[in-house]
């Protein structure tokens, strides 16, 4: 196993320590000009420079003008010191402190930390990085670090070629005759693309994307199963020890129904007891968590005129 990419971030690690730039990047030797990756150009072919600027994902011509001039793709590693990028969210968030932060958090600008910090900041370096580098980053190159051909409740008949399918749905999937394609489907939705196209989803994913239907939390899952005109039905799962952030809502109430497991619902600061089979009813402006003694599986309705995730406002801890 080549282990010289970690050896890499070891690198990064030791070059943000010596306090010459605030902001030091990993750029990738490029192998071909590509134009699915951003580059870096620095100012020096030295191992550890200056950046010059950034470019944008250029078009075939371009980008081999880039390499002639010593660019690096951008593989969007980079590396700082904790204090800088506490010193950043204050320069670009008006907020106190974590919890004012995480109330705030789903009506900030959807911006990357490209443009937001990388691009403004005028004191970065770049790291050169010569060893094997794959960006999982896409659909193409994902299917080709697969160890199985498929992932889930998948069916490839004897014709299907160069094909990788992840299935998280709770329904199979049957292929025929599909060659050198990518199919994933999940709870947000199913991609069908042929590998060289998926590179350029993007701009179609943009338009079609709503509200999230799964989400991967610290203290575990969250997928929505059913939504309609004034209710969401979504399935959670909580990890032991594990408990959801204390919060309210002001527009929608909701019922917990324990499917397995047991621990303790919070409401208002009382604690009740609950274990699979149990229903917990709560009202709009109750501050409510769940935290799970064992694995838990809930169902929670929520019902409303609306129903939002900027409906969700946290709350100082009083238990």
């Amino acid at each position: 196993m080549d282990d010289s990419y970690y050896e890499g971030l070891k690198d990064l690690e030791s070059l943000v320590n010596d306090g010459e730039s605030n902001l030091t990047l990993m750029g990738i030797e490029p192998t071909y000009p590509s134009d699915k990756y951003g580059y870096i150009i620095p100012i020096s072919p030295k191992l550890v420079s200056t950046v010059k600027e950034f470019k944008e994902k250029p078009d075939i011509e371009t980008a081999k003008a880039y390499l002639n001039q010593g660019a690096l793709w951008n593989a969007g590693v980079f590396a700082f010191k904790l204090g800088y990028l506490i010193q950043k969210a204050h320069e670009l968030i008006s907020f106190k402190d974590y919890n004012d932060l995480y109330s705030k958090y789903e009506s900030l600008q959807k911006i990357s930390f490209d443009y937001a910090v990388v691009e403004k900041e005028n004191s970065i370096r770049v790291m050169r990085y010569i060893g094997e580098w794959r960006d999982v980053g896409t659909w193409n190159m994902m299917a080709e670090v697969m160890a199985d051909a498929t992932k889930g409740d998948v069916t490839l008949d004897e014709t299907c070629e160069n094909t990788q399918v992840i299935n998280e749905l709770e329904i199979p999937i049957l292929c025929m005759g599909c060659k050198n394609m990518v199919i994933a489907a999940s709870g947000d939705g199913i991609l069908v693309s042929d590998k060289e196209r998926s590179g350029y989803m993007k701009p179609y994913v943009e338009k079609c994307s709503g509200e999230a239907h799964f989400a991967e939390k610290s203290w575990g899952t969250y997928t929505v199963i059913d939504a309609q005109p004034g209710s969401l039905t979504v399935k959670i799962y909580l990890k032991s020890g594990f408990s959801m952030s204390y919060h309210h809502h002001e527009h929608r109430n909701e019922t917990w129904i324990v499917l397995s497991g047991h621990g303790k619902a919070i409401l208002d600061g009382r604690e009740i007891i609950v274990h699979d089979g149990d229903s917990v009813k709560i009202p709009t402006g109750c501050k409510l968590t769940l935290l799970a003694e064992s694995n838990m599986s809930v169902i929670e309705v929520q019902v409303g005129n609306e129903i939002s995730v900027s409906d969700k406002y946290i709350d100082d801890r009083i238990w």
